[in-house]
């Protein structure tokens, strides 16, 4: 096997992918079916409008892989938002941190 190209997804593509393959294949592996079993749970279906919300604020050195995880993981004040970011190398601003957060309150 070879990678052709790594692209970030959200859990709710992830899910829609599954649900394409369930009606193809008629039934999902074991594994396959337990993470369907979890994107369930907590994936949101309005994923993707918030994740074009968060890539038109245009905020800088925020890269698709960091909207993406913002947006499966939903943070509700700027200290969870903090926490989520710092585990990448990078700072964002007050104001960037405030408009995140907001674009996910609406």
């Amino acid at each position: 096997m070879k990678i052709i190209s790594e692209k970030p997804v959200t859990m709710a593509y992830v899910r829609k992918e599954l649900e394409n393959i369930k009606k193809r294949d008629k039934e999902l592996s074991f594994r396959s079916g337990k993470t369907e079993e979890y994107l369930n749970q907590f994936a949101d279906k309005n994923s993707k409008e918030l994740q074009d919300k968060l890539t038109n604020l245009d905020i800088p050195r925020l890269k698709e892989e960091h909207i993406v995880k913002i947006v499966d993981i939903r943070p509700i004040n700027e200290k969870d938002l903090k926490g989520i970011l710092s585990n990448y190398p990078m700072t964002i601003t007050n104001d960037n941190l405030k408009k995140i957060i907001q674009a996910i309150k609406e």
